[in-house]
């Protein structure tokens, strides 16, 4: 295979070469083929050449239709070419990344009309995948065993064999599963107490094949947010343990959608205890031969977690709408916290003397080992109250506790902008006010390159912005009418944007009351999986697609997406997180609340027009348009060029 695909002069800069044959791409090449020359796209094109040259960090805002998508991963596959590493394509979720390599998708359109071979390879997270372990358990004990006996039996044969394996292949990708709802595939697929470890499927596990496969990748690995951020967490970890890192050594890093990297990163540092985990995994170490001493301390750590995650439990406050319950930290708790720490102290110390007996499996001793070291780390964190997040979620098998530092700026200035590699932010979004401080802030950004490029598409008059929620109307009964009557006017063909999951299903049970829509075909999102929805949507002219997570990145050009209702304005979620954060802003509405929900709504917005030739309706229900004018006026500053909202109330 021909190395690059132009004629490298070893003579002349390799990035300045790459800028030049993109400009025969973008003015010559894809024309012939019936692309549009589109200035906006080679204006991006020149201006990424620095980061790559420079080996910086940019922000590339780049609106809708400037096809921002082919220019990052052209220079992504001449650079990584040139390095002989592969670069990330990191994006927002699964969802995106599937919309990203689905046959007729950007990666497909350059394969097809520049005549590339393309190394693109997808590095899923690992709850995307089949857990046999719990697949197991479902078979024999869940009310719907025989659809899980059922799935079992379709599993690869090499799977529920003990032979030696010949030939396999990765399977048990969340994809492949399209009819289970959310709730069937949390039965099922990988969570983070499983204990991989010690599993003796683990060499026939789908997750693990499908790591080996990404991991040879020449050019391209496509992942999400949450799993690079993953990767740069354990990367020590791991290499200390004697694993392999999650991805291997690349050469750059595009974040695509890279304003929500921020929530990817805190969501990889947060650390999740479990007391049936603790448990089970402590009193492995009763199965054999051990001193009295330990026994007894493995006991007292036992009754020690039991005590701490009742206590938890008592001082955990339910927020509407949230599944994340803040815990109120009083001296009680931290003692109760403290004597859990003495506990397993007590425990690696006896450790010491008992590894010297050689009594104990090594195997299992590092586990619990790791596991320890892990629960003080989390549980160090209590002697800083102003230091730390926590939360409670609840689950059949007891409470969760999430621990979690107030900042992830630190970890990600050190693991990731330090690195000294081409690291690019891709999005239409990324900017508030013309200002991208408040995302470079957010993520501990000091110097780095930005540009913006606004969108070919004539908004003016391809869309309408309807704001039909009238002052004091913001109730859920005017908002289904509403609702009810723009589906009956569009006849389906649109896109429903919910801020949180509550909100979607409460709309979910109030449909059938609702004569205009009860009967439409309407996909939910949980009921299915992502992509397989996104599909039916837009293979669906006149159906419905009710969604939490597609703000960003859906690409449904054409008539089935002739209408997207945002239910409410996106402002951030009352949660721990964000509690956090507006306790520590002198004008919290204006630095945490108003940034977040103007760049969610821009990005909402931009679901509507997709190519030249789409036009539609936006409708915000919200009286809010009507009963602040300030936020009115934020509102409107960020409306595509010459949008207007209009006033009329049509129901």
């Amino acid at each position: 295979m021909k190395q690059y695909p132009f004629e490298y002069d070893h003579s002349r800069p390799f990035i300045a070469q790459v800028s030049d044959w993109m400009a025969d791409v973008f003015y010559d090449i894809l024309p012939e083929s019936g692309f549009e020359v589109r200035d906006e796209q080679i204006y991006m094109a020149f201006q990424l050449e620095r980061a790559f040259s420079e080996k910086q960090t940019m922000f590339a805002e780049a609106g809708v239709g400037t096809g921002k998508t082919l220019v990052y991963l052209l220079y992504s596959i001449c650079y990584a070419r040139y390095k002989r590493k592969p670069v990330v394509i990191a994006c927002a979720d699964e969802s995106l990344i599937e919309q990203l390599v689905k046959p007729e998708g950007d990666i497909a359109k350059l394969t097809r009309h520049l005549n590339l071979a393309i190394d693109a390879r997808l590095g899923k997270s690992p709850d995307q995948y089949a857990c046999l372990v719990k697949l197991d358990d479902a078979r024999f004990r869940d009310p719907e065993a025989d659809m899980y006996e059922e799935l079992y039996e379709g599993l690869p044969g090499f799977v529920r064999s003990h032979e030696p394996m010949q030939n396999f292949h990765a399977y048990g990708d969340r994809k492949n599963y399209p009819q289970l709802s959310d709730e069937q595939w949390s039965k099922m697929n990988w969570d983070p107490f499983q204990d991989c470890f010690v599993c003796d499927k683990r060499h026939r596990c789908g997750q693990t094949l499908s790591r080996n496969y990404y991991r040879q990748s020449e050019e391209l690995i496509i992942c999400s947010h949450d799993f690079y951020m993953e990767h740069v967490w354990t990367y020590e970890g791991r290499k200390r343990e004697g694993q392999l890192p999650l991805l291997t050594d690349h050469c750059a890093v595009v974040f695509d959608e890279g304003h929500l990297l921020e929530a990817a990163a805190q969501k990889a540092l947060t650390y999740r205890l479990k007391h049936s985990v603790f448990e089970a995994i402590i009193t492995r170490l009763l199965e054999g031969q051990v001193r009295e001493e330990l026994a007894l301390a493995i006991e007292e750590a036992i009754v020690r977690s039991e005590t701490m995650f009742a206590g938890l439990e008592n001082r955990s406050q339910t927020i509407p709408g949230s599944d994340r319950k803040p815990v109120i930290l009083d001296e009680q708790l931290v003692t109760e916290v403290n004597r859990l720490r003495q506990a397993l102290s007590a425990i690696e110390e006896e450790l010491v003397f008992e590894s010297g007996l050689y009594t104990l499996n090594e195997y299992q001793l590092r586990i619990v080992e790791e596991h320890l070291e892990t629960m003080q780390i989390a549980l160090r964190l209590f002697e800083q109250e102003s230091k730390l997040l926590c939360w409670v979620t609840d689950g059949q098998d007891g409470p969760t506790l999430v621990v979690m530092p107030r900042t992830v700026k630190e970890v990600l200035q050190e693991r990731v902008f330090s690195s000294g590699m081409p690291i690019v932010f891709s999005s239409a979004t990324l900017s508030v006010d013309g200002s991208f401080r408040f995302l470079a802030d957010s993520l501990g950004i000091g110097n780095c390159l930005s540009f913006q490029a606004d969108s070919p598409y004539d908004y003016k008059n391809r869309m309408e912005l309807l704001a039909p929620i009238g002052p004091g109307e913001d109730t859920f009964e005017r908002k289904m009418e509403a609702a009810a009557g723009l589906l009956e006017r569009t006849g389906g063909r649109t896109l429903l944007l919910f801020p949180t999951k509550d909100e979607l299903l409460r709309f979910k049970q109030a449909v059938p009351a609702y004569p205009a829509i009860r009967n439409m075909r309407i996909g939910f999102e949980g009921d299915g999986e992502i992509s397989h929805l996104i599909s039916s949507f837009q293979n669906d002219e006149q159906s419905v697609l009710a969604a939490v997570s597609l703000w960003e990145g859906l690409d449904v050009p054409g008539p089935s997406l002739s209408s997207v209702i945002i239910w409410s304005l996106p402002y951030p979620p009352e949660d721990p997180v964000f509690m956090a954060k507006r306790k520590e802003s002198a004008v919290p509405f204006e630095e945490v609340d108003m940034p977040y929900m103007l760049l969610r709504l821009r990005q909402g917005i931009g679901r509507l027009i997709r190519s030249r030739d789409d036009s539609g309706i936006v409708s915000i229900l919200s009286g809010e348009l009507y009963e602040r004018q300030e936020v009115r006026a934020r509102v409107e500053a960020v409306l595509p060029k010459g949008v207007r909202i209009k006033e009329a109330k049509l129901f």
